[in-house]
């Protein structure tokens, strides 16, 4: 099935758990119901192998199959966003099994290599382009230390349609913009809470973990904020925001945990996280979920 991906690069990028039997073993087949309930409530593009799906963490053949799954479990529902990442033969062999999964487009996740340098990632983006057969590339921006020029050098390979934006700095966002091809969708890469304000300097769309467990909110906030409704979006996000402050605590090691513990309180128990993101909650922690969990019906 055709989908419109700039349309789906504009709306909700929904960031997957990855799920864990009793053995540690992924076990894809528990994202059935989380995933109905994302679509069905309006999420535009589930994502699979995202950080929230504890990217990092997975094999490179664990991260072949959630991909392959995920997409035979969308069924054509929706776009599939697909990430790919770490040394380039596994980024490219990842790409390769997106392609052949039906997935849609690649979010390319910026490379942590602590050598890694602005001409270097422009390779490793076109090689992975390649790999994948030509498939649309989200690229997945943590750092933007690169400068506006690194960033239209990547934003210049073909194929790319949409940037996500993960950094705390609108005014650079901003400047990428305006040094960028216009037809580029700049995703709001910091889930709700960020996106009124990078939605402020031209950014569309938004990635989120809130999805998994309060799929309806997300796409409320999208809504307000497709029209412009600031003052409604950032109520909205006023009620969801304790569920992102737990997530960022410990240096964001918190992240997926948070997102595990609200789906194992809802009867959906995904798994512990691996390290080394935190597991499980501390008791403070928990009770923030727990009061966040209650006051908002989620439970």
């Amino acid at each position: 099935m055709n989908h419109d991906l700039d349309a789906a690069l504009a709306g909700i990028s929904g960031i997957l758990v990855t799920p864990y039997d009793a053995e540690g073993e992924i076990a894809p087949g528990k994202l059935a119901p989380i995933l109905d309930r994302a679509l069905a409530a309006g999420v535009h593009m589930p994502v699979v192998n995202g950080n929230t799906g504890e990217f990092y963490a997975l094999t490179t053949d664990e991260a072949c199959t959630m991909v392959q799954e995920v997409s035979a479990m969308v069924a054509g529902r929706a776009p599939v966003l697909a990430g790919v990442g770490r040394g380039i033969r596994d980024a490219c062999r990842l790409a390769e099994a997106s392609a052949a999964a039906g997935a849609s487009a690649l979010m390319i996740h910026q490379p942590p290599d602590p050598f890694v340098s602005p001409r270097g990632t422009v390779d490793y983006v076109r090689a992975v382009s390649k790999a994948s057969g030509g498939l649309p590339i989200m690229l997945y921006l943590r750092n933007d230390a690169i400068g506006t020029d690194g960033i239209k050098a990547l934003c210049d390979i073909d194929g790319v349609k949409g940037v996500k934006w993960a950094t705390p700095n609108p005014l650079k966002l901003a400047a990428a913009i305006a040094a960028c091809d216009p037809g580029i969708t700049w995703v709001g890469g910091l889930a709700e809470v960020w996106a009124p304000p990078l939605y402020a300097v031209g950014a569309r769309g938004f990635t989120s973990g809130l999805i998994n467990v309060w799929p309806e909110r997300s796409v409320a906030i999208h809504a307000a904020l497709a029209t412009g409704d600031y003052p409604q979006a950032n109520r909205l996000i006023e009620d969801m925001r304790a569920f992102e402050d737990i997530r960022a605590e410990e240096l964001n090691g918190t992240n997926v945990t948070g997102v595990k513990a609200a789906l194992l309180a809802q009867g959906l128990d995904c798994g512990p996280t691996r390290p080394p993101s935190a597991w499980p909650l501390t008791p403070a922690q928990q009770g923030k979920l727990d009061t966040f969990m209650a006051a908002n019906g989620l439970v």
